[in-house]
């Protein structure tokens, strides 16, 4: 009879930072690759139980947690006796999307359950031997379906699954392996950040429906030399994209052996303020599917990483053996792990490319045109449903100099959902126009939602607002967290717009108190926009419009830390439409004082700006006369 452990699960988490930060961890090795050595035939995956299934079931892994608990069992031993601290669970396709190959999804959730408990039950054993922590990593693998890329070489728009499916599968997953003991989630070989995000979604809402809360480990592939995910991302867009899970570490596995992945996870270590991991191939497979790479070469290369100061968590993926995590964990001794460094408050974003908005950054354009209020053509494009000239009107704004572009189909005409969602879909197999971050521009909620579920980065929603009071407010910035965006909040609130200085401060203050004290927003994310409204209408309230909002700027800057200011341009000049050289020239003065006064990103016509030096003397003589209030007759 085996002792009892000498720890509870919290007891062992208790100490899990004070480890980590004492020594590198080591996590266990290959599972698939090891289990063919076995030599399984299909009735060690029938077993008795499922002796009469209509299909083949042959190469389902993490059905041997019940037909061969064995084989798992001998396995995840091994790699305890190698020195294993974390015990990664047989569960790679324990989701109802990857069993379906099999017919078996209503066997997801118990396959899930039943894996964990048996590494549970061994980290038990092993912890009542000799009174050392083990922890058990429930894996949440990546499925065989992408939520980011269609598998259909001719519709670049399809899409095999969706966000909400994802979601529903990862859920129940994550409740399976924490009900079977897990300590830790590990949700790995991420080739589609989107689903990741999926994922962290679904963990998340488990955690706040269950009341509970474990470490999450995130860990993504490098496909191949270009230093990119499946998708198109590279390193640390993908850190920018996933740094809202506030994950208990990051790294990388699968793919590429340990030699290929030192520049990847340097790169992570330089922009992630938590722990890094790495668990590699041994090496590239051969021509046969092997893999060379020996127990000495990989611990050597994993040793180099180590005393680079880059790693915290240390093990293996394809090809990996007991002999490989022995050789890793000995190569560790005495080494000290990675330091991460405390983050900085700077908003940062990403499409297929990461994009911070640093101190130094003199204005940021934000692309107007891909927004049916803000372009003609671009509206006429979409109501004929011509998706790949709007998509190059998109690719214009970009090659003129936005670095992210606004989007927008808030039109009676349209079903601006699914134009949304069917933008999104193309745009995202374009790299010209997805490595730059998305601006997701609705008045209806629903509508930013459904652009959320499809874009794999980090993006900006603009806007959300306490027009409907404080409750609605915190649901929907609680959603954009957990969806892991940006926001602009609108200075608007019950009472209507803000249209003073006193006003625009007012709300904006309010509005950041409840979201960094109440829903726990990062202030680095919070981008306010205190209303540009439009000068020179012949009302004479109208005209101090321009200067108040310079004003407002000026104050949020000062007393809201580490928050953006933006807002919509061409709104300022709206009274002289069909005067392009005066609307420009009012564009380009407004930004010239604002951006003086901290204004950080505003929505252009990128190929549209005219600078400040440009405009001709007279012209900006009395344009500043109009914008800054100067005289009663200026307009």
């Amino acid at each position: 009879m085996t002792p009892a452990t000498p720890f509870t699960r919290a007891s062992r988490l208790a100490q899990l930072d004070r480890i980590a930060a004492e020594r590198i961890m080591i996590l266990d090795g290959a599972m698939g690759t090891e289990i063919q050595k076995f030599r399984l035939v299909e009735a060690d995956y029938r077993g008795t139980r499922f002796a009469d299934w209509p299909k083949e079931l042959k190469g389902n892994n993490d059905l041997l947690n019940l037909t061969r608990p064995d084989v798992i069992r001998t396995l995840e031993q091994q790699y305890l006796e190698a020195g294993a601290d974390i015990l990664e669970t047989n569960t790679f396709s324990c989701t109802r999307v990857a069993m379906a190959d099999y017919g078996m999804e209503s066997l997801a959730a118990e396959l899930a359950e039943v894996g964990a408990r048996i590494a549970r039950t061994l980290c038990d054993e092993f912890e009542a031997r000799d009174g050392r922590p083990r922890y058990v990593a429930g894996v949440l693998g990546p499925t065989n379906r992408s939520a980011g890329i269609s598998p259909k070489v001719e519709d670049a728009g399809f899409r095999n699954i969706t966000f909400d499916e994802l979601v529903y599968d990862y859920a129940e997953n994550a409740r399976a392996l924490i009900a079977g003991g897990a300590d830790l989630l590990l949700i790995e070989t991420i080739f589609d950040t989107l689903n990741a995000k999926a994922a962290v979604f679904a963990v998340e809402q488990v955690f706040l429906e269950d009341g509970v809360r474990f470490p999450v480990m995130i860990s993504g592939t490098i496909t191949d030399q270009s230093g990119r995910t499946l998708t198109g991302q590279t390193t640390e867009a993908f850190f920018n994209s996933l740094a809202h899970a506030r994950p208990w570490s990051i790294g990388l596995n699968c793919a590429l052996g340990a030699r290929d992945l030192r520049g990847y996870i340097q790169e992570l270590a330089r922009v992630a303020p938590c722990r890094i991991s790495v668990h590699p191939n041994a090496g590239l497979p051969n021509e046969m599917g092997g893999y060379d790479e020996t127990p000495a070469f990989t611990s050597s290369v994993l040793r180099e990483f180590a005393d680079a100061g880059l790693v915290n968590v240390v093990g293996g993926c394809c090809g990996t053996t007991p002999d490989h995590i022995k050789a890793i964990a000995d190569a560790m001794v005495g080494v000290t792990p990675h330091r991460p460094a405390p983050p900085a408050p700077t908003l940062k974003l990403s499409g297929l490319e990461p994009f911070t908005l640093t101190e130094t950054m003199n204005f940021v354009n934000v692309g107007e045109r891909t927004n049916v209020t803000g372009s003609a053509k671009f509206k006429k494009l979409i109501l004929a449903g011509e998706y790949d000239a709007a998509l190059e009107v998109a690719r214009q704004q970009i090659e003129a100099g936005a670095v992210i572009i606004d989007i927008n189909f808030d039109e009676g005409m349209l079903d601006a959902e699914e134009a949304m969602r069917t933008f999104l879909n193309l745009a995202a197999a374009e790299p010209a126009i997805a490595r730059v971050p998305f601006m997701l521009d609705s008045s209806k909620w629903k509508v930013i939602e459904t652009g959320l579920k499809c874009v794999q980065g980090k993006a900006i929603v603009n806007s959300i607002s306490m027009k409907e009071g404080e409750e609605e407010f915190i649901r929907q910035a609680t959603l954009v967290r957990r969806y892991g965006a940006a926001v602009i909040v609108m200075a608007f609130d019950e009472q209507g717009q803000a249209d003073t200085v006193e006003r625009k401060l007012s709300i904006s203050t309010r509005a950041y108190r409840i979201l960094v004290d109440r829903v726990g927003f990062p202030p680095e994310d919070i981008i306010f926009d205190p209303n540009i409204f439009a000068i020179a209408t012949g009302i004479e309230e109208h005209n101090n419009y321009a200067v108040d909002f310079i004003e407002a700027t000026r104050q949020i800057k000062a007393t809201l830390p580490h928050t953006r200011v933006s807002g919509g341009v061409s709104n300022v000049s709206f009274s002289f439409r069909g005067n392009n050289p005066v609307r420009e020239a009012i564009h380009a003065v407004f930004l010239y004082h604002a951006v003086q006064a901290g204004m950080d990103m505003g929505i252009v016509n990128a190929g549209a700006l005219t600078l400040y030096s440009d405009i001709p003397p007279q012209l900006l003589e009395r344009v500043e006369d109009v914008v800054l209030n100067r005289r009663p007759d200026a307009t």
